[in-house]
């Protein structure tokens, strides 16, 4: 048995689910809805404020499966009900970033020119910057895999090098630093 496809999803107060004839599952919550198709082997069950997902056989793909599903309607339903949020860090002399106009972001990043990125209406961001700080972009949104997205295109636009950790990294998150040159004693 899948040790995360066997764990039940508690709905929260306030989410409903409904599951279509063709496996497609609808999650409406306050922050919003999400939708994701189910491959048809894969049952979905719903019992009272408990979701559930089942297998049919023990086979390799259907093991793989029902992990897989249990987690992606599992982030649809904290998604809807709590939302996510991802904060990135510009680390770098003069690197800048400025909301610009509706889903846009404008970024300074050391490069001859501004770089203008558009962000899916469903992800809201915002962009900081405190004195004596890095700019911090934060990103919200009720879709897990979109929000990760849209962090990862920024990201890679000037990912974290390793000698003095310049870069877009995530708040929190710890770079592995490399030694310069050392110099030779003669």
């Amino acid at each position: 048995m899948s040790r995360i496809g066997k764990l039940p999803i508690e709905i929260p107060a306030g989410v409903t689910i409904t599951v279509a004839s063709d496996n497609t599952v609808l999650v409406k919550g306050k922050l919003g809805e999400l939708k994701q198709k189910v491959d048809p082997d894969i049952l979905v069950k719903i019992e009272g404020n408990i979701l559930s997902v089942e297998r049919p056989t023990e086979q390799k793909r259907h093991k793989a499966m029902h992990g897989l599903y249990r987690s992606l309607l599992s982030n649809m339903v904290i998604g809807v009900s709590k939302g996510y949020e991802l904060k990135q860090e510009l680390v770098g002399v003069g690197y800048r970033a400025t909301n610009v106009g509706n889903h846009q972001l404008e970024l300074s990043l050391g490069y001859s020119h501004n770089i203008v990125v558009v962000i899916a209406p469903e992800v809201t961001v915002a962009a900081a910057a405190e004195k004596r700080g890095n700019p911090i972009i934060t990103l919200t949104s009720c879709d897990k895999q979109l929000i990760g997205q849209v962090a990862a295109k920024i990201r890679s636009l000037r990912p974290p090098e390793p000698y003095k950790g310049k870069g877009v990294k995530f708040v929190g998150e710890v770079l592995r630093r490399k030694a310069g040159k050392s110099q030779s004693s003669k």
